[in-house]
């Protein structure tokens, strides 16, 4: 399976300029590009190469290899783009969204990534640093940090391309790896089943309760000062709520690491599989009441699954998919379904027999009950495989993915 590990580079004040001006020249070409794919519209990759790469590398002094990935990119993010059309991304042919991406070229950010092949990057692991082209000449000895996990991973498995990525003032490389799969475990002793809610992200059959009421305290807070600062709309104000969206952003993404690990590490120590909830479209088919919306739309579940699936494609563990149906109404110990059972938004307690338990732990229950029977009938394990995702680039722009698979954080908990 195909992983990204993502280290920071360190580099010194002259090293950080000659790449701030290789992803600027890197761009500014891409986008120069861009225009004349959008204007004949030749957007095949070497049909396109025939239109601009002499001028790309006359223009702004590319090297031959660093050409051909810049108009590369240009063609892979026209591609995505199509797709994202097709798939109704961006609405109907007469909506305002698909006009404003159809009619005119894609754009690219000046700091966008830039990817590098192994002609362009060389990497030198023991020692911790690399050695990267850039328009100012080969920059040596460049610094990165990682942890020893991820350094591993990067001797062992590194494969293809690299990106080179400024995010906040910071430089990373993201590298692609090749990552064997543990073989999946055919005979699961049972299944431990995870219930996702708005009060509690996750809660296990064994009880285990993770992401509860004090990240949401957190999450509360955040939404009263973006509500502030929007209701300010001054310049100040936007740019501290383009800061507040990236924080938010990367805790959301912490969190969910941290969940799918432990969910991961602990159904692989039991000899267990994980079962979950298929919550394909909830969105649209759950009603809620206003001051519940924000809260339920705003954790990236989706993500969370993703996390749960390659974490345990990685492991060998299995993963089943339920019917979510009635499990929160359904008693774990003796089967009766009644909306009157959950006796509140913490608490269940059954009509029939008079079982008491915390809500969530009795739908997680119910749902290892479904992945264990599944399981049973003969049902594969349903992980899906990563998403591919890129960064950086049109994808930042215009919400693009071009190529890559999912990024696991050099810093990942």
């Amino acid at each position: 399976m195909k992983l990204v590990v993502q280290v920071k580079l360190l580099p010194t004040p002259t090293q950080a300029v000659a790449l701030e001006a290789t992803l600027h020249a890197c761009n500014e070409a891409a986008t120069w590009v861009s225009r004349i794919a959008f204007e004949r519209d030749v957007k095949k990759n070497f049909a396109l190469r025939k239109l601009t790469y002499g001028a790309v590398k006359f223009r702004w002094g590319l090297g031959a290899q660093a050409a051909q990935h810049v108009i590369k990119k240009t063609c892979d993010a026209y591609a995505t783009l199509r797709s994202n059309l097709k798939a109704g991304n961006y609405g109907g042919p007469g909506s305002k969204r698909y006009r404003r991406v159809t009619e005119k070229p894609v754009v690219f950010r000046s700091e966008g990534a830039q990817p590098y092949d192994d002609r362009m990057l060389s990497w030198q692991i023991r020692e911790r640093t690399v050695s990267i082209w850039t328009v100012e000449g080969r920059v040596k000895n460049l610094a990165f940090t990682a942890d020893p996990e991820q350094l591993a991973r990067l001797a062992l498995y590194r494969q293809g391309e690299s990106d080179l990525l400024c995010r906040d003032g910071m430089w990373f490389l993201i590298a692609t790896c090749e990552v064997p799969e543990a073989a999946l475990k055919t005979e699961p002793v049972d299944f431990l089943g995870v219930d996702l809610g708005i009060v509690n992200i996750a809660a296990t059959s064994d009880g285990e309760i993770m992401a509860g009421r004090e990240l949401n305290r957190a999450r509360v807070r955040d939404r009263d000062l973006r509500r502030k600062l929007q209701k300010k709309n001054t310049p100040s104000a936007k740019r501290r709520l383009k800061k507040r969206r990236r924080k938010e952003a990367r805790r959301a993404k912490d969190v969910n690491h941290k969940i799918a690990k432990r969910l991961v590490v602990e159904a692989e120590r039991t000899g267990r599989g994980i079962a979950l909830e298929d919550l394909t479209g909830i969105r649209e088919r759950v009603r809620l009441r206003k001051p519940q919306r924000a809260t339920h739309s705003s954790w990236a579940f989706a993500q969370l699954g993703a996390f749960i699936a390659y974490k345990a494609r990685k492991a060998g563990v299995p993963v089943v998919y339920v019917d979510p149906a009635y499990t929160s109404r359904t008693c774990a110990e003796c089967g009766h379904v009644d909306k009157a059972n959950r006796a509140s938004q913490a608490w269940f307690a059954c009509r029939s027999c008079g079982f008491v338990d915390h809500a969530d732990r009795n739908g997680a229950r119910n749902i290892q009950a479904r992945g264990a029977e599944l399981w049973r009938r003969g049902a594969p394990s349903t992980a899906p495989a990563p998403p591919r995702q890129r960064q950086g680039g049109a994808g930042r722009k215009r919400g693009v993915t071009a190529s890559g698979a999912l990024v696991v954080q050099a810093e990942e908990p």
